[in-house]
């Protein structure tokens, strides 16, 4: 008797740890998954955080982006790689903050008849009027980099909502300017948060090229920096780089002049070709 107890015990515990461990999956799948209503009802869209990144090839040709990560952001209008064909190289700058370097670097620009795109937050926005000003009366694209830098992943739709027009209204009632250009911070974004954004009217914008230049404590070699820049240099590449970077400004001229040099054109992200 005691040994029929003991085992519908176990029987009983097994059955207990199993269904725990079915709920506990169930609520993990809907944490990653949230409904969203469309024309033809209502679909799960993934919540689950999307950390962009690229293998550079080294050899001109256009690097790996992972062909899944890609897919999910161009299913979301957003880009990361223009046309395969096309020695176009969009040029745009992450500035969170002014480190003294952007007046120097909108010369350089000006001297070599580029236009970029700069994505901002609004640290800088509400600290850097006049440089913002420039870029625009220069023709340089204003990106929203979002109000506080937060990764979107984390965010509520309602709180990526207002980090997003927060700053969209600032700019228009500072300068006039409609931002349609969104680069999500820290480089990253799930399915939900880029459907966020493009109901709202923007565009995402990644990048086929970055490399270690933020770190105002630790700058990269220039020359070693010129070399991985210029050889990664790439068709439809969308090139990012950092404006607090003293590396970045002092070659920047250089950059441009050899890459031009070489065949490739530097298009506004206004002229993209898929």
């Amino acid at each position: 008797m005691r040994n029929r107890i003991r085992k519908q015990s176990v029987r009983n515990i097994g059955i207990m740890v199993l269904l725990i461990v079915t709920i506990s999956l169930t609520i993990i799948q809907s944490q990653q998954e949230k409904p969203i209503n469309t024309n033809a009802g209502t679909v799960s869209v993934s919540t689950k955080k999307i950390e962009w990144g690229i293998k550079r090839n080294d050899n001109h040709e256009q690097p790996d982006v992972g062909s899944e990560n890609r897919k999910v952001l161009e299913d979301n209008n957003g880009i990361a790689l223009g046309n395969r064909e096309s020695k176009a190289i969009y040029l745009t700058f992450d500035e969170g903050y002014e480190a003294g370097y952007t007046s120097q670097i909108l010369e350089i620009l000006k001297e070599n008849e580029v236009k970029a795109t700069f994505f901002l937050t609004a640290h800088y926005i509400n600290t850097q009027e006049e440089l913002v000003k420039q870029m625009i009366e220069d023709g340089h694209i204003i990106g929203n980099h979002t109000v506080n830098h937060k990764s979107m992943p984390s965010l509520t739709e309602e709180e990526i909502k207002k980090e997003v027009m927060d700053l969209h209204q600032s700019v228009y009632e500072k300068f006039g300017y409609e931002m349609k250009y969104i680069r999500p911070p820290k480089g990253e974004f799930s399915e939900k948060s880029l459907q966020v954004t493009n109901s709202l009217g923007y565009k995402t914008v990644m990048w086929s090229f970055a490399y270690e230049d933020w770190n105002e404590e630790k700058q990269p070699n220039e020359e070693k920096a010129k070399e991985k820049i210029l050889n990664n240099l790439h068709n439809g590449e969308i090139m990012l780089l950092h404006g607090n970077s003293k590396t970045n400004t002092n070659i920047l001229d250089t950059i441009i002049k050899e890459a031009k040099n070489t065949g490739y054109e530097f298009k506004s992200l206004d002229d993209f070709e898929q």
